[in-house]
């Protein structure tokens, strides 16, 4: 509540209760109390609304396919990241779980400012990731957890040594060659989306380029290169959310703090809903891992078919139907 709706809470409840008139609220069986009781009664039979965070270098645009078809059931809010689309974009610490702490915090933020008391969570990419850290912090708020083929759950896996002897032998890793390990040292120096910037007046082609497939994702609404330019224009700015990612992540993407090592702290009753693209870069076997680490706790995984990391927007229609239907399990 705001200093001012507070005062003015104030001024109603002391012209109640002051001056020569202090009876007659007796005679009057009425309250704030009573006000706020009731209408918490009314505002409860209202649904969960469903909350949607967007993933790495991405914005709310990119849910296009899916704001309509969702919020016909429920209320629907997505907002930009920090540091990402349209939000502000501040300074990220280089420390992983001080930057994390930052994201997590503007979310928290944001939901208060936008005074909900209770949502689905989804999250995709990186907002699975961050969404997860969220309800790990703040499970009273969360209803139930959707994570779409987030980004940063598996642990980075470690080149296996030819076992010595009586240990049984392991298949030993190839290590990649020095100029791929010189390659990834030098890339790492900069943010992941550092070329688009650096690229000046060429950026936009470079999207158009490399990433056509967004185009193609978005061809039954637009017929030129409206999704590119959003994606080249998200992605242009000052790289505020890159730098916090970038804290977050080592080399080749893995994160340094592997959501799948802290699972085991969202409440045994809170409920977790993954779903994978089958064509994704994501590995749906860590669903698995994740389902094995909460034993009893509710969690299910989902592939859906013909589908890459962007699962929203290749298969839309799919996509809505899985996310209504888990959604319709929570009212």
């Amino acid at each position: 509540m705001s200093p001012a709706n507070a005062a003015m809470q104030d001024e109603t409840d002391t012209e109640q209760t002051s001056g020569n008139w202090s009876w007659w609220p007796s005679w009057r069986p009425t309250s704030m109390s009573l006000l706020k009781s009731a209408e918490a009664k009314i505002l409860a039979c209202a649904q969960t609304p469903l909350v949607m965070v967007h993933g790495f270098g991405g914005g709310v645009g990119l849910w296009i396919h899916n704001l309509d078809a969702l919020s016909r059931s429920r209320p629907v809010y997505a907002f930009d990241l920090l540091g990402f689309g349209r939000s502000s974009r501040p300074s990220f610490p280089s420390d992983a779980s001080l930057a994390e702490e930052q994201f997590v915090t503007s979310i928290e933020q944001w939901r208060q400012s936008m005074g909900l008391e209770r949502m689905i969570l989804l999250g995709h990419s990186l907002g699975g990731y961050l969404a997860t850290s969220y309800t790990i912090q703040y499970p009273e708020r969360v209803s139930h957890l959707i994570l779409v083929d987030a980004w940063g759950f598996p642990e980075r896996a470690q080149p296996q040594i030819q076992g010595s002897e009586g240990q049984g032998s392991e298949v030993k890793r190839v290590s990649p060659p020095r100029w791929v390990k010189a390659l990834v040292s030098v890339f790492s120096l900069f943010n992941p989306l550092a070329v688009i910037r650096a690229a000046g007046p060429w950026g936009p082609g470079l999207v158009n380029r490399f990433r056509p497939d967004f185009k193609r994702k978005f061809e039954d609404l637009f017929d030129d290169d409206t999704m590119t330019q959003y994606i080249y224009h998200c992605n242009a700015q000052n790289p505020s959310g890159e730098v916090g990612f970038k804290a977050m992540s080592e080399s080749l993407g893995w994160a340094k703090r592997p959501m799948v090592q802290r699972v085991h702290l969202l409440p045994p009753s809170m409920p977790v809903s993954m779903l994978y693209g089958a064509l994704s870069w994501v590995d749906a076997s860590t669903g698995n891992k994740v389902i094995q680490i909460r034993d009893k706790s509710p969690t299910t995984v989902t592939l859906i078919e013909d589908a890459s990391h962007n699962v929203y927007a290749d298969q839309p229609e799919e996509f809505n139907r899985v996310v209504e239907n888990i959604c319709n399990t929570v009212d």
